[in-house]
């Protein structure tokens, strides 16, 4: 594996997180699956394109690109182990010849100058040590006039997920951490624009995209997923039996207006971000 900056990053996910990811892996992609379209939307990925997955996780996003892309190629990169073995056993199932999976970190990888036409990301680019870094190694690895598109979360307050993690509060912190750090680090369009400019990109556009999210076929199954997801198994684990007990039958109550008789749904809300590589 190539150098590694975002040690804490990198722990997390050659562990639990990652495990946990990697073994559930159609699960993750029943909660994203529904942004892949408003994402490679976005893109514009054309036949011949030479893509770059940032934080491709279980891959599902590098396979698609690579279908979008039959004469070019797509090159997912991450942190975990686990999910890119994952990644490259789907690709192998599924007949996707066009994909690499690369082990290594955003920040200081040497992708090399100007081979992609196109890079993207579905909720990965949150969790840089240095993001303006990392967005600029990622610049200097499209050609000139090349794609950006991510999709990151917003800021949970009036969303499905946040009235669901907000049922938590009384007994355990939220597994997201205040806005501006962790998975909600891009919650603010203005942080975006900073970044990504301090990066050489231009044009940087903020849409707002929604999203219907399947958490499990039912309440029970959906609670049990999310309980056993990293942040909220981390906080489960360091408060006493009783206040556990309390966050589960908690969890529990939030997520039964969601359910249906297609499972448990909630309306995801993301930034669909864009942004062009200096010529």
């Amino acid at each position: 594996m190539s150098g590694i900056v975002n040690t804490a990053q990198a722990e997390a996910w050659n562990g639990y997180e990652g495990r946990h990811w990697a073994a559930h892996d159609q699960r993750y992609d029943a909660v994203n699956g529904g942004f892949n379209e408003s994402l490679f939307g976005a893109a514009g990925i054309g036949e011949r394109d030479r893509v770059l997955d940032i934080g491709c996780g279980n891959g599902q996003v590098t396979r698609l690109a690579a279908g979008r892309a039959p004469l070019g190629n797509a090159t997912g990169i991450d942190l975990s182990e686990p999910m890119l073995a994952t990644a490259r056993a789907r690709a192998e199932a599924e007949g996707v010849g066009n994909v690499a999976f690369e082990q290594g970190d955003v920040q200081v990888f040497p992708f090399g100058e100007g081979v992609f036409d196109v890079a993207l990301s579905r909720f990965a680019v949150m969790f840089f040590a240095d993001p303006v870094a990392a967005f600029a190694n990622v610049h200097r690895a499209l050609r000139p006039g090349g794609r950006l598109a991510f999709l990151c979360m917003t800021e949970l307050a009036g969303t499905d997920l946040g009235a669901v993690f907000g049922s938590l509060a009384p007994f355990l912190p939220t597994p997201t951490g205040a806005d501006g750090t962790g998975p909600t680090s891009f919650a603010d369009p203005e942080r975006i624009r900073s970044v990504l400019t301090g990066a050489g990109f231009r044009d940087v556009t903020c849409t707002r995209a929604e999203a219907e999210q399947v958490w499990g076929s039912d309440v029970p199954d959906a609670a049990g997923f999310i309980a056993d997801w990293g942040p909220v198994k981390y906080h489960l684990d360091q408060v006493e039996d009783e206040a556990a007990d309390g966050a589960r039958k908690a969890l529990s109550a939030a997520l039964r207006p969601f359910d249906g008789p297609d499972g448990v749904r909630l309306r995801g809300a993301a930034w669909l971000v864009t942004a062009s590589a200096l010529d």
